[in-house]
Formats: structure tokens, sequence, C-alpha cells
């Protein structure tokens, strides 16, 4: 097989140095489902590269809830056509962020690893579906 893409990598929550590990036990939206998998299953790789490693995720996050907000709330000027209630507003805002928040905690980790971290590095090689044999 060859080698898994990148974008597909990060949207299906994979591991960012083999590509074939889950990251996370299961879906975005369900319970228990964001609890984050301490190594990768494929090559053995440890998520949390030293201690407090994803408190910069919540930059990540921070990010992804300012652009969501602002979509949110550009999307709810065009269908309402509201500009006086400042409550619809605070509303749709906060109700999407809520809605979203699983979605932020698990792809603010996602882009950490692969965009954000200079020690995680992708080894083609262990792309693959055979387990290496020296991990």
């Amino acid at each position: 097989m060859g080698q898994t893409p990148k974008s597909k990598a990060m949207l299906q929550g994979k591991c960012p140095r083999c590509r074939r590990g889950n990251m996370f036990n299961g879906a975005t939206y369900s319970f228990g489902g964001n609890n984050m998998r301490e190594f990768c299953s494929n090559c053995g790789m440890k998520f949390e590269i030293e201690p407090g490693y994803f408190y910069a995720a919540m930059y990540v996050s921070y990010a992804l809830n300012v652009a969501e907000s602002v979509t949110i709330g550009v999307a709810t000027f065009v269908l309402t056509q509201n500009s006086t209630s400042p409550w619809l507003y605070l509303a749709t805002i906060l109700g999407g962020c809520f809605l979203l928040a699983p979605f932020n905690f698990r792809y603010s980790r996602i882009v950490l690893l692969y965009w954000l971290s200079p020690k995680v590095k992708y080894q083609p090689y262990l792309d693959t579906d055979d387990k290496p044999e020296n991990v």
C-alpha cells in the first residue's frame, strides 16, 4: 500500500509519525471518544512528547474558536439580516462554540503534532500495515 496522504491522516486522527495508528480512542462526538492514547498502536510513538506538552494546544484551540465565532456571527447576519439583537448573536455564537468544543479539542492537538512540532517527523518506512521490528 502507498503512503497515506497527510490530509487524510489528519482528518482521521492518525499518528503523525506513521500515519497508521489512532491518536484517540473513539469518534469525536462519542462518550469517551476524545480520550487520547498514550502511545501509537502501530509505531509506539509517545504522543505527549514531554510533560505539559499539550498546553500549547490551547493556543491552537483559541484560534479555531475565534475563526468559528466570526464565521458563525457572519453566517447569522447573512441568514437573518438582524443587526439589532445582540442576544441572537450571543446565543448562536456560544451555542456553536459549545457544539464545536469536542472538534476543537481533538483537532487542536492534531494540528499541534502535525504542523507545530519540529520533533515529530513523518517516517515513510513506518507507513505500512506490517509491524516494525525494532520500535
